[in-house]
């Protein structure tokens, strides 16, 4: 399709485009004059279409804003007033994607399709979701898939029930979550990262309905959302749909929804945390020791892949010489990497599950001797070339288990577009993997292992311990507050209470109107 820079299409305007070898596509970026909307476009010959919307959503605070959002907008909107068009979607349309998802710093909205009209149906559905949800008719959606109080009677117990609540106290009894969600607010402790994006059961109920919609007016506004679309499909249609449909009902406007960089820290830091296991447990072997180290910028497209290879290399086979230091120390039962290059500061993680809590410093002292050995004595050049070979071959294949290709393309797209940097950054990959080649012998990785993990302060050493009772205290002390809470209730409270269960439950079982 032949399409000219700075030329106007349906409100938007085209401001870059670019073929991108690597993936086989003409990428295409533009900006929408009236709305502010940003939108992305790769043209090619896949015929499993992708569309999403992402919006920007730093959370300020872990009452899990951002996912509580998520799973509420896709509760009825002004075009699909049926309570759940999500569950519908799933029963009838011929997706080959179908799926919100909230991260730390950003909430998408992706679908895909091989059929045109049903792409174009998950389109409206998904847009007319974000832009004009029920939540603003429906107090209900918030207390059914955030938290409210429920009491059935005036003798019952008062208890807190809600969607994201529930699932939320599931992720934090689990040690591997607990750890994941942890690792962040260590190493980010005065940014969006320091908090839980996805809701921690203590906080949640902080949330009120006020502060629920001033965050969908806020950061749900096509001037701060970043468009995807991807495939065979007609750009001028669709880019006409998504004008005429939605955009052209908006105006700009300033939103402010920027994320900071944390200032590096000066020395390690060590935190110890509790996670629950049940009465009749041992606490042997059930600690966890994570090592976590940022690693620059998610805009600097070299140090963002270069450092995923790394941490392969040292943690990712069974020969990998970190992961085989500290197996053979028997410091745990399993020994693991993470390389999160998803957020605006990537950071990598060595991870050893199953320990006891007086192997810390034993922990500590093998990390450090092993990655001073290495880069005393070099990598083994072999295994460095495998890897990097595995990374190329698998970029190059962009065989992603049964997701579409664009849903991937999408995701790495927002890694840098997110921050406000080119969005075709980290499509265009073959000058690095020339560099990385060109420097291999010249201790390329040696001097990364140097650079972010030995000679870097902006580090965080997380210990999860176990705690026996743990869960039982935390029930119980939820318990006392609502029977604190209950007690200091009037009749007349405690009956709006009573009410309000009912009416909740009862909006909830009646069926959706043949005509919703």
């Amino acid at each position: 399709m032949n399409l000219k820079l700075n030329n106007i299409y349906h409100g938007f305007r085209l401001v870059d485009e670019k073929n991108i070898k690597e993936t086989n596509s003409v990428a295409r970026l533009f900006y929408h004059e009236k709305s502010g909307a940003r939108l992305f476009h790769m043209e090619n010959d896949d015929d499993n279409k992708v569309f999403s919307i992402t919006f920007r959503t730093p959370p300020k605070n872990s009452t899990g804003l951002p996912h509580i959002l998520e799973h509420s907008v896709l509760c009825g909107s002004r075009k699909f007033p049926t309570k759940e068009p999500f569950v519908e979607l799933v029963k009838g349309s011929m997706n080959t994607f179908l799926n919100a998802m909230t991260f730390p710093d950003k909430t998408m909205y992706p679908v895909a399709s091989r059929n045109e009209k049903d792409f174009y149906n998950l389109m409206d559905v998904y847009l007319d979701s974000v832009f004009y949800p029920n939540i603003y008719k429906h107090k209900e959606i918030l207390m059914q898939e955030g938290w409210h109080y429920e009491l059935e009677d005036i003798n019952s117990k008062l208890t807190y029930k809600g969607v994201v609540y529930n699932e939320m106290k599931g992720a934090f009894s689990s040690p591997e979550s607990v750890l994941m969600r942890k690792i962040q607010e260590t190493l980010f402790p005065e940014t969006p990262y320091g908090v839980e994006s996805g809701g921690d059961p203590e906080v949640i109920p902080e949330l009120t309905q006020e502060e629920f919609l001033e965050f969908h007016r806020k950061y749900y506004h096509p001037s701060n959302s970043y468009i995807f679309l991807y495939g065979n499909g007609d750009i001028q249609k669709q880019l006409q749909f998504i004008n005429d449909e939605y955009l052209e009902n908006f105006d700009k406007q300033k939103t402010d929804s920027s994320i900071p960089l944390q200032k590096p820290f000066s020395i390690l830091n060590e935190v110890e945390i509790d996670y629950p296991i049940s009465l009749k447990e041992n606490e042997s072997d059930k600690t966890y020791f994570s090592l976590n180290y940022v690693t620059g910028l998610s805009v600097e497209p070299e140090t963002y892949l270069s450092m995923e290879i790394l941490e392969y290399i040292l943690l990712g086979t069974p020969a990998s010489p970190l992961k085989k230091a500290l197996i053979e120390a028997e410091l745990g039962k399993d020994v693991f990497g993470r390389y999160d290059n998803s957020i605006l500061q990537p950071f990598v993680s060595i991870i050893v599950k199953n320990s006891n809590y007086e192997k810390k410093d034993a922990f500590k002292e093998i990390v450090f001797n092993t990655l001073s050995s290495l880069v005393k004595n070099g990598l083994d050049k072999k295994l460095v070339e495998a890897a990097v070979n595995r990374k190329e071959f698998e970029m190059r294949e962009a065989d992603f288990e049964g997701y579409p290709k664009g849903l991937i393309y999408n995701i790495k797209i927002m890694d840098s577009w997110l921050y406000d940097a080119n969005p075709m950054m980290h499509l265009e990959y073959e000058p690095i993997f020339e560099k990385i080649r060109a420097s291999m012998d010249n201790r390329y990785f040696e001097k990364l292992i140097k650079k972010y993990l030995l000679d870097s302060n902006h580090s965080s050493l997380l210990i999860l311990k176990p705690k026996k009772g743990m869960a039982e205290k935390k029930a119980a002390e939820v318990d006392a507050k609502l029977e604190e809470f209950k007690a200091s209730l009037s009749k007349e409270e405690l009956q709006a209470l009573i009410d309000t269960t009912k009416n909740l439950k009862k909006w909830q079982n009646t069926p959706d109107s043949q005509e919703n």
